[in-house]
């Protein structure tokens, strides 16, 4: 328990120092800079939303160059508008690459016609995994991992579902025993107050019959700020209060209020692979060593062809107040295949 702890901020911190600085920037005639989120642009104007000022409209004519940090909508002239990411050139001038085999050209921003923000989209990706052994053991697992979200400007929603169950042959008696059986289901709303601030509306719910869990419900309210969102970086961290009700085969229901402290990394060093870790620590107000939940994940995914990927996970579950007879801590290595969409 106490290795797989301290291993946890040395990954926090390598994760962190390698991140890029997100934001998109503009820089004016005179060298003053503004970083922020490129809004839309039109009529000669461009609105950028920053943390300090909120929403500010800029005269493009008394601009030097500007870049995004993700592809935008950019019309030029009369042609209908190209995706594609913007980055720094020359005085008076930037650079786009609209794709296909035609290399980045430069563009006087006298010639950005407008720039149109991208309608909010619904991600989301499906996972299966499963075992299946004969011979010496006779071993059958099957689980999916299910999500789904959506960004707007100033709130995002994230939901998903999972579930495992698998069943093993004991070799001496025959007998066949349930090896897996979790279950969960969870939502999760947060809305900006900022670019990077925000709060957040949480529910999750537990179902494990190995650990003899009947159920776990936990509903959640807190803060967290957005550190890092990019395309190839995301860092969050939050803080809020959290209600733990859990029922257990043959015993009363315990439950317990506390605070919520977590964070959520995510980085794509290249385009194939994608790296994340996710921790969340729940300790009762009443006994912070003696009671409290800590569910931990780390895994790497890989894009194989197209939106179909192949995942690897590491799943450490602890329950400091375990159902009698069961053990503290559940670890699971699990590797899966899937399709984002």
């Amino acid at each position: 328990m106490s290795r797989i702890l301290a291993t946890v901020p040395l990954g926090f911190l390598l994760l962190l120092a390698a991140a890029p600085v997100a934001a998109d920037e503009v820089i004016f005639l005179n060298g003053d800079r503004l970083t922020g989120k490129v809004v839309s642009a039109g009529g000669g104007k461009l609105v950028i939303k920053t943390d300090a000022a909120g929403e500010v409209t800029i005269d493009l004519a008394k601009v030097k160059t500007f870049s995004t940090d993700a592809p935008v909508q950019v019309k030029v002239g009369d042609k209908p508008p190209v995706t594609t990411p913007v980055t720094a050139g020359p005085d008076g001038q930037v650079q786009i690459a609209p794709g296909g085999t035609a290399p980045p050209q430069t563009l006087p921003i006298s010639q950005v016609a407008a720039i149109y923000p991208f309608p909010p989209e619904w991600k989301g990706s499906l996972a299966l995994n499963g075992l299946l052994t004969r011979g010496n053991s006779e071993t059958e697992q099957l689980g999916f991992r299910f999500g789904i979200g959506k960004r707007w400007e100033d709130d995002r929603f994230t939901a998903g579902a999972e579930y495992t169950y698998g069943r093993q042959r004991d070799p001496d008696t025959d007998e066949q025993s349930t090896s897996v059986d979790y279950g969960a289901i969870f939502a999760k709303w947060d809305h900006f107050f900022t670019q990077k601030f925000y709060g957040y509306l949480s529910a999750k719910a537990e179902r494990d019959g190995v650990a003899e869990l009947e159920y776990r419900f936990t509903p959640s309210v807190g803060v967290g700020y957005q550190w890092f969102e990019g395309p190839t970086f995301n860092l969050s961290t939050e803080v809020g209060l959290a209600y733990v009700y859990e029922k257990f085969e043959h015993q009363n229901a315990n439950d317990f209020l506390g605070p919520r402290l977590a964070y959520h990394v995510d980085w794509t060093p290249v385009s194939p692979l994608k790296l994340y870790h996710n921790l969340e620590y729940l300790p009762s107000f009443q006994d912070f060593s003696g009671d409290f939940l800590l569910n931990l994940d780390a895994g790497l995914r890989v894009t194989v062809w197209k939106s179909f990927f192949t995942d690897f996970r590491f799943e450490y579950r602890y329950d400091s107040t375990p159902a009698s007879g069961r053990k503290k801590d559940d670890t699971r290595f699990v590797l899966g295949v899937g399709w984002e969409f």
